[in-house]
């Protein structure tokens, strides 16, 4: 039986549109032409403006949040996968806490739970549309007017329910791994083309091309040039030589740790001599940990922005003292007629907010340090917690051995004790995962990687996963049996 949470949605689940699964085996060819066609429709949003919105005069409060949310600033996917990431994470924090029951064995409960998680993205959109209207997002609301709010707030709807049908269309299976994936890697892949290969020229004295390898050949190649090779190591916060060797070198490290695991070695209980071993990858939590303390960092930096901006209603009112210790803002532009972004300079936020390039990080390194102590506590915690929530705890892990009918050689088959053997691990594992990634995030926001520290790790890990996904889904077509051994039935 659902819960009653769950029966509280049924009527919205019923109206909700749909994607049926696949009532045949879908070819590898079939899923990786789906997955295109889902990528270029979610690039033809992103490059489609929404309608009465004008940028010229707006904050983007957001600024901070576009890599997680895979979003481009004033059109169709303006909330990017903002819903349905948040969506997700509330499910699965409800059911890994026990607060809704869900038997995922039953498939009325099980379609049941993905409709609801649909709804609530749903809810999500309609709630993020209105706040960022009524939060100056897309300029004043008395000079947006009713008649663009409401324009405005359909056109977010819209593109909220086509983003949700493409996620549930490649996770039915007629496509390759995830929407959410999918986006969030291709916007950063984005990013890190155009600062690679941009022939734009870049704002700044010397005047060369924004992208850094062609930024190289024109200086190597260009006899007119007045910069030198040595002057493309750091550009400030343009893309750089460092910049470009730091994303090259992190994209390894977490390749190698990605392919690094421990393993437990196990047997069968009721076949001697087969045997098998349990491997638990080093990064245990993978970019859990440093997505979480981002989303949790950009929302702090969101409604510092709201309260202590420069145009927060409690500025000159006897508060600017207080104000002042949360944060004072900088404004950046985005260019001409994109509006801009503000940029913390002192107080609580900018503590909490990464340094932007090698010059940041010189120019003060004890600001560098708490962050980096701060940020490395937080990985670690918010690791612990989504363990404990999301089915990766020793507890359940030993419980899934158990129920599969294998053991520990030379322990008695009991849960307790494979659990008691999982605490010498695990917890290690979680604590190291929280260093690594804090670090190398640290790393590519300090030394100008060509996308921010926590885009480039999502998308290698998505990458990863992907490679994977791939040469299970090959070998599976080439070895049809395979399929239920490779967890792809």
């Amino acid at each position: 039986m659902p819960s009653n949470f769950l029966k509280f949605f049924s009527p919205f689940v019923r109206v909700m549109p749909e994607i049926r699964n696949p009532q045949r085996e879908v070819s590898f060819k079939e899923k990786f032409v789906w997955t295109a066609i889902v990528l270029v429709i979610y690039l033809i949003m992103s490059n489609i403006p929404l309608y009465g919105v004008d940028l010229q005069e707006s904050t983007d409060y957001f600024y901070w949040l576009r890599v997680i949310l895979a979003s481009q600033r004033g059109t169709l996917t303006e909330l990017g996968i903002g819903p349905i990431v948040t969506s997700g994470l509330i499910m699965q924090l409800l059911l890994g806490s026990k607060m809704i029951n869900v038997d995922m064995s039953d498939p009325y409960d099980r379609s049941m739970f993905s409709g609801t998680q649909k709804v609530v993205a749903i809810f999500l959109t309609a709630f993020n549309a209105i706040a960022y209207m009524l939060g100056g997002a897309f300029g004043p609301p008395e000079i947006l007017g009713l008649e663009n709010m409401v324009l405005i707030f359909l056109q977010l709807m819209f593109a909220g329910v086509i983003i949700v049908l493409l996620d549930e269309l490649l996770q039915k299976g007629w496509g390759l791994g995830s929407g959410v994936s999918l986006f969030i890697a291709a916007g950063v892949a984005g990013q890190i083309f155009w600062n690679t290969f941009s022939f734009i020229e870049a704002p700044d004295e010397a005047r060369l091309p924004r992208g850094i390898i062609i930024a190289i050949f024109y200086v190597l190649f260009d006899d007119d040039a007045d910069t030198n090779i040595q002057d493309l190591w750091v550009r400030g916060q343009l893309p750089s030589i460092l910049g470009l060797m730091t994303t090259i070198i992190i994209f390894v490290i977490v390749v190698w740790f990605e392919g690094t695991r421990v393993e437990i070695p196990l047997q069968y209980k009721g076949y001697r001599g087969f045997k098998g071993k349990y491997p638990m990858k080093l990064l245990y939590v993978s970019n859990i940990p440093v997505i979480l303390v981002n989303a949790l960092y950009a929302n702090i930096l969101f409604f510092g922005q709201i309260i202590a901006g420069p145009e927060s209603g409690l500025r000159g009112q006897g508060y600017d003292f207080w104000l002042d210790l949360i944060g004072t803002f900088e404004y950046q532009s985005t260019g001409e007629g994109t509006g801009g972004y503000l940029i913390p300079s002192s107080g609580l936020i900018y503590i909490l907010s990464p340094p932007q390039g090698i010059e940041a990080l010189i120019d003060d390194p004890l600001r560098a340090v708490i962050y980096l102590l701060i940020f490395i506590v937080l990985c670690i915690s918010l690791g612990k917690v989504w363990v404990d929530v999301s089915g990766l705890a020793p507890r359940d892990i030993a419980q899934q051995i158990i129920d599969s009918g294998m053991q520990v050689p030379g322990f008695r088959s009991s849960s307790k004790i494979v659990e008691r053997i999982l605490k010498r691990y695990i917890p290690t594992l979680i604590v190291l995962n929280g260093i690594i990634i804090a670090l190398l995030s640290f790393m590519a926001d300090s030394l100008g990687a060509l996308t921010s520290g926590t885009g480039l790790l999502i998308a290698i890990g998505i990458v990863h996963q992907y490679a994977e996904t791939i040469s299970k889904e090959v070998a599976a077509e080439q070895y049809p049996s395979m399929r239920g051994f490779l967890g792809l039935d």
